[in-house]
């Protein structure tokens, strides 16, 4: 009896535990405790998942051949300026494909010279073929596949950040695949909004505008929105070497949308790189403007910048797209800078999240998406409870008929059970999806099924004449390795889905696997204790 003192202990305190733990879960209860009590309990228990609350659900793929282009086009520009800095002179260097540049010579430049150039500051391209005027460089496949697998990280780890900023509760961002990202956000309340934030490249880049040239005498003053690529097509092939013609939106109070066309020099004077931080300010008119932070290498090249071109005009560029072309009035030291528009907060906010965040290293395209609002949210919830309801009352009606007496006991197992799986998804601040209920039902289900092998081993040695004690322990011992074999290969086929599944899946996975574990504890410990102490009666006759 001392032992099954020891087991009552035991069931008494896992109750009571996963009572405490599963608090956190209510938020009604939760907020009525006295501070001492929330210091100890978690912020947070059990959390609803995107299809129980709404939400946003994204695949999205990193183009991984692009991220290749970004980085031979910036080593093209790394290379134009060791070549300068050298007074080598080459007559061009443009890009071959998507992973390699071409390098035109003139008659007295020293090849040997260039190649040594381009060893030492771009060790990761390799010479694949040489004349007297031309050479050939190309990626090696190693960096290739370095450089991919690096965006791909890169743009998970910016999302992420991006994500985190923006005050999302619960975000799930995981790679999937080889080069795309799954993001759930539950809970979210403005999708579109969202999906802007998460797919903004946000590549700042400082512009200086062509003031020389007599095309930007001839573009016109404003244009409607929807004739920018019109106008594009009308200056082909007529633009200074060099140049590009890139817009900025303006929306005036009455509501009406134009296009301000500016002509400016395709290589980027300054790139977002450098910045430190971003953040909304009040602007001089009382409209929200985004000052920028530059790090010391950035404070330096913006001063250095703005020294040199006291008069002009600089474009800020984001994502191609002019935010405000300001004159250059003097030396801006300090490193400091302010982006200024038409900004509503929310805006201004959106575009300083991205900015800190950083630039994403590649374009990304929407695999698949999908909205869940928060009433079908609700519907599921109330059609998941009520399932495991109705589950959950036949079981306990179906034992009681059947087992009778035994049959209670078995029920109060199962309630244990639910409150122990409640307590311990409540402690390890787990998501509970549809699939979740659904492994809790199974849980159910499987919790029952090892009641009713111990039972009906009971049951066999009752006929055999046996009295109830040696009956019930008799019972237990022949159930307990047919109950230990089936969990086990569950067990199995759980953590499976649990490492080789992605999200509902996963949640799937923990319950069941929570649920087998419970369900060996509840089954061989939380009833044998029951019969154990009605067993002190010395009992002749067992309701089963």
């Amino acid at each position: 009896m001392k032992k099954v003192g020891g087991r009552l202990a035991l069931l008494l305190f896992a109750t009571v535990l996963s009572i405490v733990l599963s608090i956190p879960s209510f938020p009604s209860i939760y907020r009525d405790l006295p501070d001492w009590a929330k210091a100890i309990l978690s912020e947070r228990g059990l959390t609803l998942g995107l299809d129980l609350q709404g939400g946003m659900y994204l695949v999205l793929e990193v183009e991984e051949d692009r991220a290749v282009q970004i980085v031979v086009d910036r080593s093209i520009k790394v290379l134009r300026e060791a070549l300068e800095a050298a007074e080598l002179a080459v007559e061009e260097i443009e890009r071959d494909g998507s992973t390699g540049f071409v390098v035109t010579l003139v008659p007295k430049t020293d090849k040997a010279k260039v190649q040594d150039i381009v060893e030492d500051r771009l060790p990761g391209f390799v010479l694949t073929d040489a004349t007297d005027t031309r050479l050939v460089y190309a990626l090696r496949e190693t960096e290739v596949d370095r450089i991919k697998n690096s965006a791909i990280n890169q743009a998970l780890e910016t999302i992420r950040n991006r994500i985190d900023q923006f005050g999302v509760t619960e975000p799930l961002i995981q790679r999937q695949g080889r080069n795309q990202i799954a993001v759930q956000l539950p809970g979210i309340k403005d999708p579109e909004r969202a999906k802007q934030l998460i797919k903004k490249t946000a590549l700042l880049e400082f512009k200086l505008l062509d003031e020389t040239s007599e095309i930007r005498l001839e573009l016109p003053a404003q244009i409607e929105r929807r004739k920018e690529d019109e106008l594009r097509k009308q200056f082909e092939g007529r633009l200074p070497e060099g140049t590009e013609i890139l817009f900025e939106h303006v929306e005036t109070e009455d509501g009406r949308a134009y296009s301000i066309p500016y002509l400016v020099k395709s290589d980027a004077a300054l790139t977002g790189d450098v910045l430190q931080d971003a953040r909304v300010t009040i602007g001089e008119f009382n409209e929200p403007i985004v000052a920028l932070t530059f790090d010391s290498r950035g404070a330096k090249e913006f001063e250095r910048l703005t020294a040199e071109n006291i008069g002009k005009r600089m474009a800020i560029v984001l994502d191609g797209t002019v935010y405000s072309a300001p004159v250059i009035r003097d030396r801006i030291s300090g490193g400091r800078a302010v982006i200024e528009g038409a900004f509503t907060t929310e805006e201004a906010n959106d575009l300083a999240v991205v900015l800190r965040a950083g630039a994403l290293p590649a374009p990304m395209r929407t695999l698949h998406e999908l909205t869940v609002g928060p009433s079908l949210g609700r519907d599921s919830i109330e059609k998941g409870l009520n399932t495991m309801l109705i589950a959950g009352c036949l079981v306990l009606i179906f034992m009681i008929v059947y087992y009778r007496l035994s049959g209670v006991i078995a029920d109060m197992a199962l309630a244990l059970n639910l409150i122990c799986l409640l307590g311990a998804l409540s402690g390890l601040n787990a998501t509970l999806t549809l699939p979740g209920i659904a492994g809790i039902i199974l849980t159910i289900g499987m919790g029952v099924d090892s009641n009713i092998l111990i039972f009906e081993r009971i049951r066999e040695e009752l006929r055999q004449g046996r009295p109830v004690r040696l009956a019930v322990d008799r019972g237990y011992e022949k159930a307990l390795l047919t109950i230990v074999d089936s969990h086990v290969t569950t067990l199995i086929t759980g953590m499976a889905l649990f490492v080789f599944g992605t999200g509902p899946i996963k949640g799937f996975a923990v319950t069941l696997c929570l649920g087998i574990f419970i369900n060996l504890f509840t089954a061989l410990i939380g009833t044998k204790v029951v019969f154990d102490l009605m067993n002190r009666r010395k009992l002749e006759r067992l309701s089963i």
